[in-house]
């Protein structure tokens, strides 16, 4: 029963995981930017630094939290949907669970470094966020050649 819903609902789910996919990926991207500049311009216990605290809070609670969520959610529908993917014989696949477990894992440095940031203990210069802003980057375009292109 659960199956024939899950193929009956494919095209929404579809939707639902690339819109929920859209929203994580703009917060991936964003939050290591509001990083550096906290790593950079802001003096502690400046105005600046509690309005970038703040930021990088609410951007993390009500847009990369929930979106990231929803992604696994809808993914893990389409994983589960009859048709899809033939595990034993797409490899490509297999790529992508793993590139997605590392985006997964970069989602969750970027939670220790807000509450770094916040709690005054950031350890990492500038420069070392501008290098963190490429790995979502990366890993996003790893997932879509791997879905699109289905190189094996």
């Amino acid at each position: 029963m659960i199956w024939d819903f899950l193929a009956s609902a494919y095209p929404w789910t579809k939707s639902l995981h690339v819109i929920s996919v859209i929203a994580w990926m703009a917060g991936l991207f964003y939050l290591p930017r509001l990083f550096v500049y906290h790593a950079e311009r802001a003096s502690p216990g400046s105005e600046l630094e509690a309005t970038l605290i703040v930021m990088e809070r609410k951007l993390l609670k009500l847009i990369i939290n929930p979106a990231g969520v929803a992604s696994w959610m809808f993914g893990l529908a389409l994983v589960f949907t009859p048709g899809i993917i033939d595990w034993s014989s797409d490899i490509w696949a297999h790529v992508k669970a793993v590139l997605v477990i590392a985006m997964t894992v970069f989602y969750h440095m970027l939670v220790r470094w807000q509450r770094a940031f916040e709690q005054g203990r950031n350890g990492h210069p500038g420069r070392y966020f501008r290098l963190m802003n490429e790995v979502p980057t990366l890993l996003m375009v790893g997932i879509v050649v791997m879905v699109i292109v289905k190189p094996f």
